[in-house]
């Protein structure tokens, strides 16, 4: 293991992957934090609505690809912040695969680490996650991207978005197009409700 790759772990956001039998899935997270250094020891919460969660706790090994700057918008309208049972995330992809199996994001990521679960915490929302790290190696010296710059310089409207009438989601950046955004509405890509949606 590299242990540089501990080191391009901030708080940002970051690629989740798992992998269960012959599927893959993944997803983004923005809660990945070093908790010790002998041994390397990493804390993640996911969300329980994400199938990632649940191959997780089946298998109790995951990857975390650490996104950097040059991360465009399309790769996180791609992974997002919610995964699925019936989705296929790695059709047309090509992801190489760390020493436990798991693929990993090479693509816009500066590094990423494998990590299997000692312990988890049930937290009502989310499961807290504690693994140790058995493996990592840094891909780029490009900077982590963190969640204040993706908001800033990445979330942002597509460019012919002012000719359409809707509403962007304020956590993730899916737009609803429309006139009116119903009440009850929930983002389909990280479960927010209607309130956490700003107009175009």
């Amino acid at each position: 293991m590299d242990k540089k790759a501990m080191f391009k772990l901030t708080y940002g956001l970051f690629v989740l992957t798992a992998r269960e039998g012959e599927k893959d899935n993944g997803c983004i997270i923005n809660t990945a934090v070093q908790v010790t250094t002998e041994p390397n020891r990493i804390t993640i919460a996911v969300n329980k609505k994400n199938y990632t969660h649940d191959m997780i706790l089946r298998t109790g090994v995951f990857n975390v690809s650490m996104l950097t700057e040059e991360a465009k918008f399309d790769t996180f309208k791609h992974w997002g912040f919610q995964s699925g049972a019936q989705t296929d995330k790695l059709e047309g992809m090509t992801c190489p695969r760390a020493e436990n199996g798991v693929i990993y994001i090479a693509n816009e990521t500066n590094a990423y680490l494998s990590a299997k679960v000692i312990s988890t915490t049930d937290l009502g929302t989310h499961t807290l996650f504690l693994a140790d790290v058995t493996d990592g190696e840094v891909l780029s010296d490009a900077e982590s991207i963190t969640y204040s710059y993706y908001q800033k310089h990445v979330k942002t409207a597509p460019k012919d978005a002012e000719k359409k009438k809707g509403f962007i989601c304020s956590v993730c950046g899916y737009i609803y197009e429309g006139d009116t955004l119903p009440e009850d509405f929930i983002c389909p890509w990280c479960k927010h409700p209607a309130s956490d949606f700003n107009p175009l």
